[in-house]
């Protein structure tokens, strides 16, 4: 069964009317929550604040017959060990992991307490579930970014800046999905079609991304594609920096970057995604199992176009890019 397939069988289930489910018991239930930002990110509220919302909207109200607690990881990583032992030690009813990180040190505590995900790219690849319609084991979840991005970073980065021609993917071998080959297919396929000669930018630290954006910015007609991981998000300044310095077009898999200065941005939408999520921790707390519940991908993404940007690069932003964008900084 096709990805797709499975999430349009699914999705009679997801949105089942709320009287017809059992309701919540007086029962207090249990959420603990392993959160990859400082406790302050506004980014992790968005996500606390749709789960919340989806749960609140399933009848689980804080304080009469549900508890959250969040641990939030920020800068200091050793923490993220140390708080899913935790986590697990306090024997919730269900477990919530935001992005891969987290899922994976959970997964190392727990294969018994069941874990909701949201930002895993790879879940089967990397031995969390036995398949997309049946995970088969005690986590289940959200996908975020498909391989397929990047074409579509490709099609979009083209079509803001035409006269490219050499394109580079900037990925950290030691941090990426699948060391970083994840997206390389799909982005070589999208290449031939595009006419444009495909690169790949491994870094590992500041130096080799500074080399990297140098090195493109001696090309003629260079851009970049910044595929969106835990490293590249550490870094965004640096890289925005860095690519308005050296005037590389750029596109980014994760829409803070154009909130600082990037050109591009175009991404899933993680609070529709989490507010998704929330339907699988009620389905769990009511008594269904990881194991049965499909693994289920992004539906709604966000387009970001930063016009003073375009401007600083001598960029004329296309009609279509500005009707299909969902926010235009000016």
């Amino acid at each position: 069964m096709r990805r797709r397939e499975f999430i349009t069988l699914l999705g009679g289930a997801a949105t089942w009317p709320l009287d017809a489910r059992a309701q919540p018991s007086d029962r207090t239930r249990h959420i603990g929550a392993l959160m990859p930002f400082k406790e302050q990110d506004a980014r992790g509220h968005e996500i606390v604040a749709a789960l919340q919302q989806g749960l609140t909207d399933r009848g689980w109200t804080e304080g009469r017959n549900l508890e959250m607690k969040f641990r939030w990881i920020g800068d200091d990583i050793e923490r993220r060990s140390a708080y899913a032992a935790e986590i697990v030690a306090d024997s919730p009813d269900v477990i919530f992991a935001c992005y891969a990180a987290q899922l994976a040190t959970l997964a190392r505590e727990t294969s018994t307490i069941p874990i909701v995900f949201v930002g895993v790219s790879d879940p089967i690849g990397s031995g969390y579930v036995a398949s997309f319609p049946r995970p088969g084991g005690n986590i289940t979840g959200f996908t975020l970014f498909e391989s397929s991005m990047a074409g579509k970073w490709l099609e979009l980065l083209k079509t803001m800046a035409p006269s490219v021609r050499t394109v580079a993917l900037m990925v950290n071998p030691e941090t990426a999905v699948l060391r970083g080959t994840f997206y390389l297919e799909d982005f070589k396929t999208a290449a031939a079609k595009l006419s444009v000669e495909p690169r790949t930018a491994n870094v590992r630290n500041a130096g080799e991304i500074e080399a990297a954006i140098a090195e493109l910015s001696q090309e003629t007609d260079a851009g970049l594609i910044v595929a969106p991981e835990t490293f590249t998000d550490v870094h965004r300044e640096f890289i925005v920096t860095l690519a308005g310095r050296h005037r590389v077009p750029a596109i980014y898999g994760a829409g803070q970057f154009t909130s600082i200065g990037g050109l591009i941005s175009y991404r899933p939408n993680i609070t529709d995604t989490s507010r998704r999520a929330a339907s699988y921790l009620d389905r769990i707390l009511r008594g269904e199992t990881p194991a049965e519940l499909p693994i289920q991908a992004p539906t709604k993404f966000d387009l970001t176009v930063n016009i003073t940007t375009a401007k600083t690069l001598g960029i004329t932003v296309p009609d279509t890019i500005l009707a299909r964008a969902d926010e235009v900084i000016e």
